[in-house]
């Protein structure tokens, strides 16, 4: 059983025994390539959560009806990726094997691989849909293979062709773009296709991981992330897509990259908290 962190994500205060969404954070950044400062990232969206309503007007719903307990960062070892992974591998198999759900709060994008191979194990026929301005599929960086620009290729590693679908990209290198159209389904610049993908996983009810790296914003609405990219979507497409793939058989989900530092106005941390809260709310039933 996990205790409850001293401070939770506005709302997200039940038990853990009645709860239906566990939060954690993975407060890493020892890859980034560019910015650091997205170890800050989950610590800063439950402080800064108080801001917000628990209501969400473009729901419908109010997020205290639902069970959701916020179990607080995990302590990651910054020096080592591999160990970091193995923490919240260990972490997303002990709120599955409760029958939870498990939301990862990031952290830079190669936390997800953690998280991934923890639900891949209980859930082989696992799909990934993956929001981000970056493919993520180098096969390293600067000869690193664990690095937030590989987490993507080392998910395929796991899951094989067909079952990535990655929406919003617009950065990465040639190689990556080419290894896309031959392995992953992969959107370019925004949410095209999403829809007649999600009637197609909808009617298979495969298990679903989703995760979304909050750059594929534009950096004019978040600007606090470490890889910035021009040419991103707006909140409210973003909302809607998230909708849309909640309609899908997800079984596990995070978000990643914020770095709050990096806008001082607060604007990427309040846009953040109001991601998670629209996150949370379409996926509790």
């Amino acid at each position: 059983m996990l205790n409850k962190n001293i401070e939770t994500f506005i709302g997200c205060d039940c038990e853990y025994e009645e709860a239906q969404i566990v939060l954690f954070g993975a407060p890493f950044d020892s890859t980034t390539s560019f910015r650091p400062g997205a170890r800050f990232g989950s610590a800063a969206i439950r402080h800064e959560s108080f801001g917000l309503e628990t209501y969400s007007p473009y729901q419908d719903k109010e997020l205290t009806d639902y069970n959701v307990f916020d179990s607080g960062d995990l302590e990651l070892c910054f020096g080592s990726a591999e160990s970091a992974l193995a923490d919240i591998e260990e972490r997303t198999e002990t709120i599955l094997a409760d029958g939870k759900f498990p939301l990862l709060i990031g952290g830079e994008h190669l936390v997800t691989l953690g998280a991934v191979r923890a639900v891949q194990k209980k859930y082989p026929e696992l799909h990934i849909i993956h929001f981000d301005a970056h493919a993520d599929l180098r096969d390293d960086y600067l000869g690193a293979k664990l690095s937030h620009a590989c987490v993507i290729r080392r998910s395929h590693d796991l899951l094989g062709d067909g079952r990535i679908h990655q929406f919003c990209i617009r950065s990465g290198e040639k190689a990556e773009f080419e290894f896309a159209k031959e392995h992953t389904d992969m959107h370019r610049f925004g949410f095209s296709g999403l829809s007649e993908l999600v009637k197609e996983l909808k009617e298979s009810q495969v298990p679903v991981y989703f995760t979304i790296d909050l750059d594929c914003l534009d950096p004019s609405l978040f600007p606090g992330t470490g890889t910035p990219e021009a040419g991103g979507v707006t909140f409210i497409q973003l909302l809607d897509a998230i909708r849309l793939v909640a309609k899908t058989n997800v079984v596990a989900a995070d978000i990643n990259e914020l770095a709050p530092m990096l806008d001082t106005s607060g604007v990427s941390t309040a846009t953040a908290c109001k991601v998670l809260r629209e996150l949370l709310l379409a996926l509790c039933r």
